[in-house]
């Protein structure tokens, strides 16, 4: 069943919106979105009114139009000027049919443990999606959120704690969920002081693709503690990838056994489908932190616009 959105919910956005949105955010003319640069206003331990930039393309079309949006976040040391000019090369088609974001993360960081940034990332994005979702040309109920590396993570934060109807597919590339978000038992929330302590049930039907490679030296494959990723005591540990994708799967309401062997198999990627392919997982045989490049943008199209 396709998420509804309420009258009483597009209230309380236009209030956040008024709330949140300071004089600097540039305004779409005409309450159309345009290409360009936008900003929010955050405070956190760090920084006080802090102007937060997301770059945004929009393609180009008549002005009845209404366009799907896509949110892309970088890696740790990233940045979103880079990932925007970098994606929008490697994916033409996208760049045609899709509006696409690209959130700066703080100090080039996404807070999931022990980052440099510690700010509130969920919200941030979160703010986002509801600033857009009330533009003219913007399909409110069909966005997709798509990280890499550290910016995976906080897409899978915010699979598990997110509650907005709009988003409706999430792609983590070569990042799992680590033991923070999943314990063995229970998904858990990341909570202010990134002690993950509260158990969460993620909201279902929203639709799950994760990319992850066999040699990744940053990521285990098969779980277990990164050899550099840091967290609050000591290093950072992953669930191992198949499993991950079978939690997912659980989560998003599959009720049988986990795949030994994968659904199908093309030239170095196994597929690991559940849920008619709602929930995911692109192995990548012979690929390390660089993963995602083995995707091909028709194979992230064909996830994205599954009507299922």
């Amino acid at each position: 069943m396709k998420p509804t959105l309420s009258a009483s919910w597009l209230l309380s956005v236009s209030l956040v919106l008024m709330a949140c949105f300071s004089a600097n955010a540039a305004e779409p003319p005409g309450g159309r979105l345009s290409t360009g640069e936008y900003f929010i206003n955050q405070s956190w331990s760090q920084e006080q009114d802090f102007s937060r930039s997301y770059h945004v393309s929009v393609p180009t079309g008549p002005d009845s139009q209404k366009w799907p949006v896509f949110i892309h976040l970088h890696g740790n040391g990233g940045d979103a000027q880079n990932s925007m000019k970098g994606f929008l090369d490697q994916h033409p088609t996208m760049a045609s049919s899709y509006i696409i974001v690209f959130p700066q993360g703080y100090r080039k960081s996404w807070n999931i443990s022990a980052e440099q940034s510690k700010a509130d990332d969920r919200k941030f994005i979160e703010a986002i999606v509801k600033r857009l979702s009330v533009c003219d040309n913007v399909r409110r109920d069909h966005f997709s959120i798509m990280g890499v590396s550290n910016g995976a993570a906080l897409v899978n934060q915010l699979a598990i704690e997110c509650q907005l109807p709009n988003i409706r597919n999430y792609v983590s590339a070569v990042s799992p969920l680590n033991k923070l978000q999943h314990d063995g038992r229970n998904f858990k929330a990341k909570g202010d002081d990134n002690r993950y302590q509260a158990l969460v049930t993620p909201r279902k039907g929203t639709r799950l693709m994760n990319i992850s490679g066999t040699e990744d030296r940053l990521v285990p494959y098969r779980g277990g503690s990164s050899p550099v990723i840091p967290a609050q005591n000591g290093k950072l540990g992953f669930v191992d990838a198949e499993e991950s994708v079978f939690l997912w799967a659980k989560a998003m309401g599959y009720q049988g056994e986990k795949l030994k062997k994968p659904s199908a198999v093309v030239g170095k990627l196994e597929i690991f489908s559940y849920l008619e392919g709602a929930v995911v997982h692109y192995k990548v045989l012979g690929e390390g932190h660089g993963a995602a490049s083995a995707i091909h943008e028709s194979n992230l199209l064909s996830f994205l616009e599954d009507k299922r």
